[in-house]
C-alpha cells in the first residue's frame, strides 16, 4: 500500500474517531448518531445487486449468495435483494440499471461491465435519489462508495510470484507473456500496473494482450498467437490476470505440444485453478475473500439506506479517485498468494472448499504428494 493511501486511511480513521466522540457528546443528529439511533428507513428495504458476468464462477457461487444472506441477516429477513447479471453486456447492464431505477429500489450495488459506459446510468440513479455503491470495479459517475480488493497489490503479488517461480537463475532476458484482463474493466489496468512494477527490469515482456471480456477462449487465441511469434520453447512464464484465462492459456500451450508448462499465474482461486495448482499446471492464484467483500458490501448498502452514517463511515475509511470523481469513500480488502504450500490454510480453512472438493479421484495422488488430505 502506498504512503499516500496509508495517510488517507489514517486521516479517515481519525475522522471516524472524531465523529464517535461528537456522537457521544450529543452533537450529531439522529441519522448521524450511533447504530442504536432510529434509522431513516426500516428493515423492509430493497437492495439491487448488479453483477457483470458468469464466465468467472465467483459471482454466482460466492458473491451473490453471501451478499443475499448478509442482507437478510442485517434486516431480520425483511430486506429484499433484486439480483441481475449482465452476462458481459454493457447495454444489458444499462437496461438492468434503468429497471432498478424505475422500480425505485432503495440502493444499487453495482459491479460494472464497462466502468465508463455505465456512468450515465449512475447519474440517473443519483438524480432519482438512489445511492450507488461500486462493487469490485470502480464505476464512473457519482457513486456513493466503493468496495474492492487492493487491485494494484493483486498485480504486485502475481508479478512477484512469477519472478519467484523462475528461480535464482532468472534474468532480464527471460521472455514473459502478459495476458491482461478486459480493457473495459478498470481493475484490469490496476492489476497490470501492479504486475509491471514487479516484472519490469527483471524479465522481458515479449507479448502483452488485453483480453476482451476476460474470456478464456480469447486468452487461448491470444496465447496461440504468442506461441507462434515467440516459439513454444522460449516462454519462461505467463502472467495471467485471472484463473479462467489461465485455463485457456494452458490449453494453448498443450495444443502446441508443450509438456513442461512454464509457471502461470492466476486470480480468484476457482476450484479448477486450485486443482491445477495441486498438479503443478498452474503456479499460483490470488485468493480473495469474496464472502468478506460481499458481506461488507451488504453492510455498506444497508447502513447507507438506513442512515447509519457512523457505521457507513467505519466501513469506508479509505478514499479513491475515479476518472470523474475524487475522494470516493472506499474499503479495500486484503489478498493472499495461493500456492501448493497454503491451500489448507486459505481456501480450506475459510470454508471455500473442502479437501474432498479439491482432491477428487483424478487429483488424489497429487494431493497426497503435497500433503493435502
Amino acid at each position: 500500500m502506498s504512503p499516500r493511501m496509508r495517510r488517507r486511511i489514517a486521516i479517515s480513521v481519525a475522522a471516524a474517531s472524531m465523529s464517535l466522540m461528537l456522537a457521544g457528546c450529543g452533537m450529531l443528529g439522529a441519522s448521524e448518531s450511533s447504530d442504536g439511533a432510529s434509522p431513516t428507513k426500516g428493515d423492509d428495504i430493497t437492495v439491487a445487486l448488479l453483477l457483470p458476468e458468469k464466465a468467472n464462477t465467483r459471482y454466482e457461487q460466492f458473491d451473490y449468495p453471501f451478499f443475499k444472506a448478509k442482507v437478510a441477516d442485517l434486516t431480520r429477513d425483511q430486506g429484499n435483494v433484486k439480483y441481475a447479471n449482465a452476462e458481459a453486456s454493457s447495454s444489458k447492464q444499462a437496461e438492468q440499471m434503468q429497471q432498478m431505477i424505475d422500480e425505485k429500489v432503495d440502493v444499487i450495488v453495482l459491479d460494472a461491465v464497462d466502468a465508463k459506459a455505465i456512468g450515465d446510468s449512475v447519474q440517473k440513479a443519483k438524480d432519482a435519489g438512489i445511492p450507488v455503491i461500486a462493487y469490485d470495479r470502480l464505476a464512473e459517475g457519482p457513486i456513493d462508495a466503493y468496495i474492492s480488493f487492493d487491485n494494484e497489490l493483486v498485480g504486485e503479488v502475481q508479478g512477484r510470484s512469477l519472478v519467484e517461480a523462475l528461480g535464482d537463475g532468472a534474468d532480464s532476458s527471460d521472455k514473459i507473456v502478459m495476458m491482461n484482463g478486459s480493457p473495459t474493466d478498470p481493475n484490469a489496468k490496476q492489476f497490470k500496473a501492479g504486475a509491471l512494477s514487479e516484472l519490469n527490469g527483471k524479465v522481458t515482456i515479449a507479448e502483452s494482450f488485453d483480453t476482451e471480456d476476460w474470456k478464456p477462449e480469447n486468452a487461448q487465441a491470444n496465447m496461440a498467437e504468442a506461441i507462434e511469434k515467440i516459439g513454444k520453447n522460449n516462454i519462461a512464464g505467463v502472467y495471467s490476470a485471472n484463473d479462467g484465462m489461465a485455463g485457456g492459456i494452458i490449453k494453448a500451450l498443450e495444443s502446441a505440444g508443450v509438456t513442461d508448462l512454464p509457471p502461470i499465474t492466476g486470480q480468484d482461486a476457482e476450484l479448477a485453478a486450485v486443482q491445477r495448482i495441486v498438479t503443478g499446471e498452474q503456479y499460483m492464484s490470488v485468493y480473495k475473500s469474496y464472502p468478506q467483500e460481499a458481506e461488507h458490501a451488504a453492510e455498506m448498502a444497508v447502513a447507507r439506506v438506513q442512515g447509519r452514517d457512523i457505521q457507513f463511515d467505519a466501513l469506508a475509511r479509505d478514499k479513491v479517485d475515479s476518472p470523474t470523481h475524487k475522494a470516493i469513500p472506499a474499503q479495500l480488502v486484503p489478498v493472499v498468494a495461493l500456492t501448493q504450500d497454503n491451500i489448507k490454510e486459505t481456501v480450506v480453512a475459510d470454508g471455500f472448499y473442502k479437501v474432498s472438493d479439491i482432491c477428487t479421484a483424478k487429483y488424489e495422488a497429487d494431493c497426497a504428494e503435497i500433503g493435502l488430505k
